[in-house]
């Protein structure tokens, strides 16, 4: 047992990947931001006119399916890097495999 511990220690996959998880939590947290501001745009838009802008509708829908790959990453639910190391429109695509089970 320890001397798998130790060998899961040493893989530079398992430590590659944590790197890529902290800059992505950390994107996460300001795409978050962004997408309330785009709430109170959106917000003040259906106030002031009486319906939902479309510009900002659409971007909205974007930055929600980037958050989206984003945790499917941080949940170790795929592989893929989210943008910018990978096509923006690859989100917009993902297609998730079927769940693994894991062994108990």
């Amino acid at each position: 047992m320890d001397e798998q511990i130790n060998y899961n220690l040493k893989q530079l996959s398992s430590w590659k990947r944590i790197f890529f998880m902290l800059i992505f939590a950390a994107i996460g947290s300001l795409v978050r931001m962004l997408l309330w501001a785009v709430i109170i745009l959106q917000v003040a838009s259906t106030l002031l006119t009486g319906k939902a802008n479309a510009n900002i509708l659409n971007f909205g829908r974007n930055l929600s399916i980037y958050t989206y790959h984003i945790l499917l990453f941080l949940t170790f639910n795929t592989e893929i890097l989210p943008f910018p190391f990978s096509d923006w429109n690859m989100t917009a695509e993902l297609n998730l495999p079927e769940p693994k089970k894991t062994d108990e």
